[in-house]
């Protein structure tokens, strides 16, 4: 099965040309592609194979929020996914709490939230131990009251990008990554089972929640990431701008 690669491509490019040419390039399947807000409605209108995917989203759907925007203003404009607490969210003063309600906000209105996890370098310095407590802690406090939403698997994604990885150029080596996600599986599996979807040719497939790993991902290292079984795709930043960077990496899976 082919794992899920989404492009963050956080405040770039600069202009809708480049926008645009960098989206044609990227229209693969298995693909989720997450633009600056600005981009999102002309792009919904280009994309043939790839889902569109916002990086962000507020915690009400209409009322005095001014500069914010909906989790029913970006569904309307044909997006699948929502990228909720990357750690650069995070770094900006976003909390749990916040991070909560705009995850339970999104989730009703039928959004794919895909969830940023992970453990700063303080905290991995003191070992796997430390690392997997503080991401447990993070997933409770983020998912909390979300079991009663009675989330469809597809719906909940996870992203496990060790902060001290993202934008740095030092990946986290795919063992250990592996071992993380496992873990964040095994809780997600305690608070929403798996569930049965039946395949077209009559056999039924176990659903799961799927969780990426994020965190200088570059068409060196890719293989070694996708290739892990217990990880299911990658969220990609900077080598998502280069057309040929982000192509490799789709490619490394194969």
């Amino acid at each position: 099965m082919s794992k899920l690669i989404v492009a963050n491509w956080k405040a770039n490019p600069k202009t809708f040309t480049e926008a645009l040419k960098l989206v044609k390039a990227s229209d693969f399947e298995n693909v989720v592609i997450a633009p600056p807000y600005i981009y999102l409605q002309t792009l919904s209108w280009v994309l043939k194979k790839a889902a569109l995917g916002a990086q962000d989203t507020f915690w009400e759907n209409a009322g005095p929020y001014t500069g914010e925007v909906t989790p029913s203003q970006i569904k309307n404009l044909k997006v699948k996914y929502v990228i909720i607490g990357h750690s650069e969210r995070r770094g900006f003063g976003e909390t749990d709490e916040m991070i909560n309600k705009k995850i339970k906000a999104a989730l009703k209105v039928g959004l794919r939230v895909i969830l940023c996890v992970g453990e700063d370098w303080n905290t991995r310095r003191k070992g796997i131990a430390a690392a997997k407590q503080f991401v447990g802690n993070q997933l409770k406090k983020d998912l909390l009251e979300t079991k009663n939403l009675k989330i469809k698997n597809k719906n909940l994604l996870i992203a496990y990008e060790p902060v001290w990885a993202i934008g740095t150029g030092k990946a986290d080596s795919a063992k250990t990554s592996a071992e993380m996600i496992s873990y964040i599986k095994k809780i997600l599996d305690s608070r929403y089972p798996s569930s049965r979807a039946k395949l077209a040719t009559g056999h039924s497939q176990i659903l799961k929640t799927k969780v990426l790993y994020g965190g200088s991902v570059t068409p060196k290292n890719a293989k070694a990431f996708l290739s892990q079984p217990e990880i299911d795709g990658a969220l990609v930043g900077g080598a998502s701008l280069n057309q040929k960077e982000f192509r490799k990496i789709i490619n490394a899976q194969q």
